[in-house]
């Protein structure tokens, strides 16, 4: 316990530092947003990978998907890892970066309220944002629960009360760059964590191969027939593993607190860096955390999925290591959950100031000022799902729950197809996005109110939130093409920025004959 204890506080003394330490770089909007847009590829990759892999990833849905599809839940971390990292930096990276810089934009909101000219697109997709991330905030803490009663017998309420107080404290103390430099802290921790995990978890069954023999001996008639279905390539079911792969890889594509991480990148050659590093993070972070869940159905003798649900499963596989890795596991998961947590707390309490209260509000807000509010809508932030997370842990309240599950669904189904169009296509109309606006939230809420009477193949909010992102591809452009034309010369201005001469000086060389005679 002690030992638990030492690291614990060891690891509390450093990020609360590093907030302090970066301080007096936040004074401004520039610099609490974004970093003065001078953030490295190492701290940006970092920041990138640890925002999308949470305490869900690692304790709900590595396990959940584990013991769905076995092994075969490895390819959602693959996807994470091609899809959800590397196509998303090498199609949004740059482009994002030149264009938001261009039109002066710090926020989603804002970006589509200038690449548009339209307030009210800025102020519903603020208020989208506002609805949606707040009840993803409140899940983070859900996986710290059960590995802290395990390692440390404490309350959970506790552990929320722990975990919020010290993410708030970097923070509102350094905002972007002691996130991005906590990212990187927390996630060196987590690449260390979850290699000597599956080490140790796969050495406690006799090592992978026979890991992999045990796992082929399982059967589940409730599931397939197919012996060692659960060892085998696709697993049980490959249609909704699939959809599994394109919500949690192509989504981070429309989340506003993901593609943030690319506003803040200091050049074009640290996109390139950052695309590689993301990667790699993403296939030893995603790929290990589904790999290691995907032989969950070993511990099937010592978990009841039915009363303890799939989140019992990770932590249950984790309970007879030693002292020392679980207390690594602790910090494994903590940093996860942190991380995640300061990027939607920022994005949140960013988007409400700049694009809700600055000018509608309160109409002349210095840039000081700004910084005050949004440092104090940081606390209230991480105050209301501190208290949805109590609220649901203390009454079951599963309405909170589902509303989580559908947020992820929501906002990458509004956001993913208007703003990759606009950063792509000069024909894109505000009447496009604010119908698929609509669209992406729409469809995800009718999933939580009227599930049981929609089709079997849309009922599952993974499914429907796949469903949504990929509806947008098809609803932008043709919407686009059936409403009034955006205003040509604002648009040949926002796209203005990808088009600067550059000279390029060429070597005098000696022509041939035949040349000359030309």
């Amino acid at each position: 316990m002690f030992l638990k204890v030492l690291i614990l506080c060891i690891f509390f003394a450093v990020i609360i530092g590093v907030g302090f330490y970066c301080r007096k770089g936040s004074g401004d909007v520039n610099g609490f947003v974004l970093g003065g847009r001078s953030v490295g590829p190492w701290l940006s990759a970092f920041a990138y990978g640890t925002s999308y892999f949470s305490a869900v990833i690692f304790v709900g849905y590595a396990g959940q998907f584990g013991w769905k599809y076995g092994i075969a839940s490895t390819w959602i971390g693959l996807g994470n890892a091609v899809i959800g990292s590397f196509m998303a930096w090498a199609i949004l990276g740059r482009r994002t970066r030149i264009m938001t810089q261009h039109l002066d934009t710090a926020t989603m909101p804002e970006f589509f309220g200038a690449r548009f000219k339209s307030t009210g697109l800025r102020v519903f997709s603020s208020l989208i944002i506002f609805v949606f991330l707040i009840p993803y905030t409140a899940s983070l803490y859900n996986g710290l629960s059960r590995l802290f009663g395990m390692a440390f017998h404490i309350d959970y309420t506790v552990c929320i009360l722990l975990m919020a107080i010290l993410t708030g404290i970097y923070v509102v103390a350094g905002g972007y760059m002691a996130t991005a430099m906590n990212d990187f802290i927390q996630g060196c921790v987590m690449l260390v964590g979850i290699i000597a995990v599956i080490a140790a978890v796969l050495k406690s069954n006799g090592g992978f191969m026979q890991s992999l023999d045990s796992l082929a001996k399982v059967s589940d008639s409730t599931v397939s027939s197919t012996p060692g279905i659960f060892a085998s390539f696709f697993g049980p079911d490959p249609l909704n593993l699939a959809f599994v792969i394109i919500l949690t890889s192509l989504g981070t594509w429309g989340l506003p607190q993901m593609v943030q991480k690319f506003y803040a990148i200091e050049s074009e050659g640290s996109i390139k860096k950052g695309m590689i590093i993301s990667t790699f993070f993403a296939l030893v972070v995603a790929g290990g955390s589904y790999f290691l869940g995907g032989f969950g159905r070993l511990y099937s003798s010592q978990i009841d999925v039915a009363a303890d649900g799939f989140d019992a499963i990770i932590p249950t596989m984790l309970s007879n290591l030693s002292p020392l890795l679980i207390g690594l596991v602790v910090i494994l998961v903590l940093s996860a959950s942190m991380s995640t947590l300061s990027s939607l707390v920022l994005a949140s309490s960013s988007t409400l100031t700049i694009d809700v209260i600055k000018d509608h509000v309160i109409k002349k807000m210095d840039e000081k000022r700004q910084v005050i509010w949004m440092r104090a809508l940081i606390v209230v932030f991480i105050a209301i799902s501190v208290v949805l997370a109590i609220i649901q842990y203390k009454s079951n309240i599963t309405f909170i729950a589902q509303l989580m599950g559908i947020s992820w669904g929501a906002l990458a189904g509004a956001f993913l197809a208007p703003f990759l169009y606009s950063l792509y296509w000069k024909g894109v109309t505000k009447a496009a996005c604010c119908v698929n606006f609509i669209w992406g939230c729409g469809i995800m809420v009718i999933n939580m109110l009227l599930r049981t009477h929609l089709p079997v193949i849309i009922q599952s909010p993974i499914n429907c939130g796949s469903i949504a992102m990929l509806g947008g591809f098809v609803i932008v452009p043709i919407v686009s093409l059936l409403t009034k034309a955006p205003e040509k010369e604002h648009v040949e201005y926002c796209f203005s920025s990808y088009q600067k001469t550059h000279v390029v000086k060429e070597k005098y060389y000696y022509p041939d004959e035949d040349e000359e005679e030309k």
